[in-house]
């Protein structure tokens, strides 16, 4: 911005499109640097406003507040045409013809939800307007996903790189605590991203996991057992803790203070409820019986079946011919495919009650394959029936086998 708008009178480019990765720094780096220039400018949030009504009505909204008067009016806007028309009325009432006026959309990848006439129209607002109009989209995909196939303007695009270590390094130790000195916290922070910074880049959760942590690294200087400076102490104490912690990065299963409360009891990540420990699943009747018996065809041989589920299967003839690839466990091996008629017999053998094959039991596993705990297999394959296979582990069967 400051490259191609030295002026404030002179014309910018058009629209700027500005792209990167979660957390990042676009939307901070855009607010600060307009706040801090003394630009006129508009701040939307596509997720907030999500219909394009909202979202021009918003614009025009936050617009007439851009010189400093504190009272807004609602404004009703139906339509494009309707919003160039009001968007000249409030520039000239504003008095922003001079100078340079900015809007900026973050979360912009919604617009491709929106009508298709959207994002062309804010691209050459600049055109429609005959205003000094800049619109910066913040995103994080690329421009090449936003491309409408009839073609439109292009904007100038900025890509925004991750934070290297370094730098969240700095940033994080910005947070220290005032009881504690930087170089102790700094410390922590270097043992902290040695841990996560290879799972999570993401400085928001970062920044949730040392504050979340930090009690815990700080009690062995606090009982009196180390000093700030006994690094490998520290290290040995909070340790097990970190690894804890990884079981659950990105995861909101418990509250900060739950959390807090199992680190203090010494509890076992076991012990956590979510998603992470594979607990009980709520699915209706059949669907859990749908489960087990995917889960069985998927990990044991057809060849067993008989032996498994029949009770009267006749005398089976021992044998100690294996085949070279039989002798390696099933679950290294992974799930394998199972057409749908195999599924329902096992269905059948494992619940007690007669269960009769309605279009409620094929609803049924049409929503597990939906809920990715089965994945169809063979699509295109129009001559054999269906063909699943079981997406689930162990431990996720044992839980709703209970």
């Amino acid at each position: 911005i400051t490259n191609y708008s030295v002026q404030r009178q002179h014309f910018s480019f058009p629209s700027i499109f500005i792209y990167g990765h979660t957390s990042s720094g676009k939307t901070y780096v855009m607010q600060t640097l307009l706040s801090t220039l003394q630009l006129p400018h508009v701040f939307v949030n596509c997720v907030e406003y999500f219909t394009s009504r909202l979202l021009l009505e918003e614009i025009l909204i936050k617009l007439q507040s851009c010189s400093g008067t504190e009272q807004t009016s609602p404004v009703r806007c139906d339509s494009l045409n309707d919003f160039v028309r009001l968007f000249k009325q409030a520039v000239a009432s504003q008095e922003l013809q001079d100078q340079t006026l900015y809007i900026v959309l973050d979360r912009a990848e919604q617009l491709r939800e929106m009508e298709a006439n959207i994002l062309p129209a804010f691209l050459r607002l600049q055109e429609l307007t005959d205003t000094n109009v800049t619109v910066v989209l913040l995103s994080e995909i690329v421009w090449e996903l936003f491309r409408p196939n009839t073609g439109c303007f292009e904007p100038f695009t900025i890509y925004f790189p991750d934070y290297s270590i370094g730098h969240l390094q700095k940033i994080l130790t910005q947070n220290h605590p005032p009881e504690y000195s930087a170089d102790f916290y700094a410390a922590y922070i270097n043992i902290l991203l040695g841990v996560f910074y290879m799972v999570c880049r993401d400085l928001k959760e970062l920044r949730h996991l040392a504050a979340l942590n930090f009690a815990k690294y700080c009690e062995p200087v606090v009982r009196g057992e180390a000093n700030e400076r006994d690094t490998r102490k520290l290290w040995k104490n909070i340790e097990p803790h970190l690894k804890k912690a990884m079981q659950t990065v990105y995861l909101r299963e418990i509250s900060s203070s739950q959390w807090e409360r199992l680190q203090h009891d010494g509890g076992e990540p076991g012990q956590l409820k979510g998603l992470s420990a594979h607990t009980h699943v709520e699915l209706p009747y059949y669907s859990k019986f749908l489960l087990i018996a995917a889960y069985l065809a998927s990990y044991n041989p057809v060849r067993t079946d008989k032996r498994f589920f029949l009770k009267h299967h006749g005398k089976i003839r021992k044998t100690n011919f294996m085949k070279k690839h039989e002798k390696t466990s099933n679950h290294l091996l992974g799930p394998k495919p199972f057409p749908l008629d195999r599924l329902l017999a096992i269905l059948y053998s494992i619940v007690d009650e007669r269960v009769a094959p309605t279009a409620n039991i094929f609803s049924q596993i049409t929503s597990l394959v939906t809920l990715q705990l089965l994945s169809m297999v063979g699509q295109n394959d129009q001559l054999d029936g269906p063909r699943y296979k079981c997406t689930v582990s162990l431990d996720f069967i044992r839980a709703v086998a209970r």
